[in-house]
């Protein structure tokens, strides 16, 4: 089985499994601009070495991941092979990134042929560009895990491979929960509004970062992430990258949620004389 190369876009916060432990979802696209899922990955429990990043490039064997449907969703034959074997930059206005992800990628802007997508199980992965972003707003959640699928996932954890390494088993500590969720407002190219819910992790740790330069203050921890998610990023070209969950890709009147976003810089004008 040969190696797939995939530009990693997507790493969702952590969330609990009781099947799989602490695991977090990873997306990128391949060469010619297809996407991929690969789930699970237990990222955290990777050595530091092994920790790729947002527009990593890996190479590791795939194969389907049979309990689920989803048709990007592949997980790793081999997890050491999860690692970065290079890097796309924000080089000349981002022309790398911009030349994959915004033009041999597809780019949507109507939501409802993403929806009937999903519905045919035909694509659970995509870039999309909203043309109208309204707000960003957030709500208190649960503050903590859920404790019997913690205790479950635990003992589950606590049960050694005699085959593989188990020193993490020793150290390892469930990343806190978020007690926000945050969601944007938008508008697609019909002008059909949503309010689709952000699961990307870059905005969960960014949560945890200014709580603690605010010293605890929630609210002010909360501002500065819309300074960010909604000021700052509103004068770039944003993108957002999307997904479908498994539980609600066939059901749910829009299975769509935000795993990521890309504020990409806006393309420098040429002067009329160059």
């Amino acid at each position: 089985m040969n190696k797939e190369r995939v530009l990693i876009t997507v790493k969702t916060y952590p969330t609990l499994s009781r099947k799989y432990g602490e695991t977090v979802c990873t997306a990128g696209v391949r060469e010619d601009g297809s996407w991929v899922r690969i789930y699970p990955v237990p990222f955290r429990r990777l050595d530091e070495a092994e920790q790729y990043k947002k527009f990593d490039w890996i190479e590791c064997r795939l194969v389907r991941n049979s309990s689920d449907p989803r048709p990007e969703t592949f997980r790793p034959l081999d997890e050491s092979e999860l690692h970065s074997v290079g890097h796309i930059d924000t080089a000349d206005n981002w022309r790398e990134r911009r030349r994959i992800l915004l033009r041999t990628a597809r780019v949507y802007d109507r939501l409802d042929e993403l929806i009937a997508g999903a519905k045919a199980n035909q694509t659970s992965l995509a870039v999309f560009k909203p043309t109208k972003i309204i707000d960003f707003v957030w709500e208190q959640e649960a503050r903590e895990w859920d404790q019997n699928k913690l205790r479950e996932m635990r003992e589950l954890t606590s049960q050694f491979d005699l085959f593989a390494d188990n020193h993490w088993r020793k150290t390892f500590q469930v990343i806190p929960k978020l007690p926000y969720s945050y969601s944007y407002r938008f508008e697609d190219a019909t002008g059909k509004r949503s309010e689709m819910q952000v699961l990307d992790w870059e905005a969960g740790a960014l949560f945890w970062n200014c709580l603690r330069s605010a010293d605890g203050d929630e609210p002010e921890a909360l501002a500065k992430v819309r300074q960010k998610y909604f000021d700052a990023f509103l004068k770039t070209d944003l993108h957002f990258f999307l997904g479908t969950t498994q539980q609600f890709h066939f059901v749910a009147p829009n299975p769509w949620v935000i795993i990521g976003v890309l504020p990409t810089p806006h393309e420098r004008q040429l002067g009329l004389f160059t």
